[in-house]
């Protein structure tokens, strides 16, 4: 019996328990085609995201500006191979596969963020990344370990933990540069200017156009509307922001004593209504990479695969 069999033989009154009592969802339960469906869809774009965001860093591998650098940003690039591993594994729990989920990466049919179709022209770009991207992921994520999913909500509780590193990793850069030369600094705040705005955009669509947000929520999988995650991360970056000595390019940012958060400019989604329908500054270099990448590893899972059929022959009680 498949999943889709499974689901409408068990009632969905299990299910709505579940939710109601906050409890966790597991690959096993009964649970509605459209809570898996939207599942799958998020978990990929998730774990798309990871993969895809080795690119703009590993862009600056060869160029890092010292030997603990380097060595620092590969084990970043690393990490974020990893969480794809971890989130294509959850996917695989709700029954699709991995090769699945990549073919429809490479024909279009499913997404990544936005954020990675953005270039990394210096190096301050590598901090602005870590510091203002990865930190907006953690505010993103965060919730995500707490979702009803099981095997989603526990491969967020090891990203999380990584991704704090890979925040500071990025607010180190940009503190060692901003007490650099007027140069550095300049680098600095210019890769700063760049990167706010997309760095807001992450947290996707106000919520009143959010297409996915409310039903999300009921299902246990959102637990903070887009806009509130949005000012969250504001609010934590605009103390950091002071701290490195940098100007974070919006005019009508400000704390609101009435409001308790700081107050910003409208942030503009035509640009990124733009990025995910494919008319970013990097969409077409980052899939042609991506699907380069998985045709010359082809190989390597090959050759794993037969080494993993030649053990299994071996193993005792094999035919």
């Amino acid at each position: 019996m498949d999943h889709r069999q499974a689901a409408i033989r068990v009632s969905d009154d299990e299910f709505d328990r579940l939710l109601a009592e906050d409890g966790r969802i597991e690959p096993r339960d009964a649970m509605p085609q459209g809570y898996r469906d939207t599942l799958v869809r998020q978990i990929a774009q998730h774990a798309h995201s990871e993969i895809i965001g080795m690119q703009p860093e590993a862009n600056w591998i060869s160029r890092a500006p010292s030997l603990r650098r380097k060595a620092v940003l590969i084990a970043k690039v690393q990490d974020e191979a990893g969480h794809g591993l971890y989130l294509y594994a959850a996917a695989e729990t709700l029954g699709v596969s991995r090769e699945e989920l990549l073919d429809k990466l490479h024909r279009g049919q499913q997404k990544y963020s936005s954020i990675f179709n953005y270039p990394t022209l210096t190096w301050a770009d590598v901090g602005a990344i870590g510091w203002l991207v990865d930190g907006a992921a953690i505010v993103n994520q965060v919730p995500l370990c707490r979702c009803s999913y099981g095997p989603y909500a526990r491969a967020m509780v090891r990203v999380c933990k990584e991704e704090s590193f890979h925040q500071r990793q990025g607010f180190e850069i940009l503190h060692t540069l901003t007490r650099g030369t007027p140069a550095q600094r300049d680098m600095a705040q210019d890769a700063v200017d760049r990167y706010w705005r997309p760095s807001l955009m992450m947290f996707g669509p106000p919520d009143d156009a959010s297409q996915h947000s409310a039903q999300s929520a009921a299902w246990g999988i959102k637990r903070f509307s887009n806009d509130e995650l949005r000012q969250r991360f504001v609010d934590m970056t605009v103390p950091q922001a002071q701290a490195l000595g940098l100007t974070l390019p919006d005019q009508e940012l400000r704390w609101n004593e009435e409001r308790g958060h700081f107050d910003f400019s409208p942030v503009d989604f035509t640009e990124l209504r733009e990025v995910i329908a494919g008319r970013g500054p990097c969409n077409a270099q980052r899939l042609e990479h991506r699907v380069r990448a998985q045709e010359d590893g082809a190989w390597v899972r090959d050759g794993a695969a037969a080494y993993a059929a030649k053990q299994a022959a071996r193993a005792p009680g094999a035919a």
